[in-house]
């Protein structure tokens, strides 16, 4: 069973905003075992619309749309589907009821045009909306699956869990098999070098398939298999996973989708130990990524971005000949990078301080170039760890790697 996602919206195709339901949904159909071959985003036109909807028929069993059912006039999406059809619009009692509902709760008039929510495509299934207005639809035709859904994420996921997924489940299924998925997460190796390890399995692969995926910093290999239950897909799963981990196990970081700093605060806090860091070039980074964790003060106790050099000796006790002066070091420095990371341990008296300076580009600073970064771990009753590091790319590239990359060190600090 082959499936399409239309997005409704010229505010996409302006890139005004992201289309995050396209991956939701995705992964949500691929869950119950259905391919995703097409993603295609339309503006609010009538005729291109319905074009849409006449390509996506021909090449897709289900096709799902979002957006373009709200209350104005370029709301489109069930007008240019019902002519697609052959079939006419009428206002469904129990939506227009939800819409009458909400303007007198909240005490206001409700505009004439608001009763475009209400409206459904004749002989289709509404779904109602529980956190919105506008409702949804569910239509079978001709061997072909129409399913309609808001724009907004926040109405979307729930109309799409509670009422689109059971319809699907129920008329359009018939012995799908579900897809199963690992996802195993690397740190401190790029896409093609990890790729390389493992290329006689990728291009030998049928099932499982393996496919790699590259975000700054980490890299995710995900093992998908079909299979009538999870049992069955694991012994398949488990068997290539084990594979790929005795060739990188020093990379290897989890084999659930997780991100490295959620793995390293869970195994400080099962241990017993803190966390702290001083950052300069990238700003504060690696404390949000700390501290966007939910339980995250259990490990990490605090750190200072010290972006200049007065705070560097002010708060953390960098000395000044350390950072200025013909023959100092500076700031963008190993040795800088190792008393950063001493100094804000020692004062928040933590187990492990981390410490990141460097040059985050576009220009040069203390005549050292763009990329050129510093990281240091220090811990206590052992000796100070300092990294170099050279990134090529551009300013947002080089915080990120920098971070990750750190992340990386202290996860394999951790692991010996």
């Amino acid at each position: 069973m082959k499936a399409e996602i239309i997005a409704v919206g010229t505010e996409l195709l302006l890139g005004q905003i992201l289309n995050s339901n396209a991956q939701y949904l995705s992964q949500e159909l691929a869950a119950l075992g259905i391919d995703v071959y097409f993603q295609t985003v339309v503006g609010d036109n009538m005729t291109r619309l319905a074009h849409a909807v006449e390509t996506a028929a021909g090449r897709a069993d289900i096709l799902i749309f979002t957006g373009g059912i709200g209350p104005t006039q370029d709301d489109l999406t069930k007008e240019a589907l019902a002519g697609v059809l052959g079939r006419s619009l009428y206002e469904d009692a129990e939506a227009m009821e939800n819409v009458d509902r909400f303007f007198q709760g909240r005490g206001v008039p409700m505009t004439e045009n608001n009763r475009r929510q209400a409206l459904a495509i004749e002989g289709g299934t509404p779904l109602p909306n529980e956190t919105g207005l506008a409702v949804g639809n569910a239509i079978e035709q001709d061997g072909k699956f129409y399913i309609v859904l808001p724009g907004p994420p926040k109405e979307m996921k729930p109309m799409f869990e509670r009422q689109a997924k059971p319809w699907i489940l129920e008329r359009a299924l018939t012995g799908e098999q579900p897809i199963f998925s690992k996802m195993l997460k690397f740190a401190g190796i790029g896409e093609s070098a990890l790729e390389t390890k493992l290329l006689d399995l990728i291009q030998a692969q049928s099932d499982p398939t393996v496919a790699p995926y590259a975000k700054e910093g980490e890299v995710t290999i995900r093992i998908s298999t079909k299979a009538l239950d999870e049992r069955a897909a694991m012994l398949k799963l488990d068997a290539v996973e084990r594979e790929i981990a005795s060739r990188l196990p020093e990379y290897l970081y989890a084999n659930v989708d997780v991100p490295i700093e959620q793995v390293i605060l869970d195994t400080m806090q099962e241990r017993g130990l803190s966390l702290s860091a001083a950052e300069s070039c990238t700003g504060g980074l690696l404390m949000e990524m700390f501290t966007a964790l939910p339980g995250s003060s259990a490990v990490f106790q605090g750190g200072i971005v010290c972006y200049s050099n007065a705070l560097k000796e002010k708060l953390l006790n960098v000395p000044h000949e350390l950072l200025e002066g013909e023959n100092a070091p500076g700031a963008v420095s190993a040795e800088t990078a190792k008393v950063l990371a001493e100094q804000v341990r020692l004062i928040t008296g933590t187990d492990f301080g981390l410490s990141i300076t460097g040059v985050a580009g576009p220009g040069q600073s203390e005549r050292k170039p763009a990329g050129l970064v510093y990281m240091a771990i220090a811990r206590q009753d052992a000796d100070t760890a300092v990294f170099e590091l050279n990134i090529k790319g551009n300013r947002d590239t080089v915080r990120i790697r920098s971070a990750k990359t750190l992340l990386y060190r202290l996860w394999r600090a951790l692991q010996d």
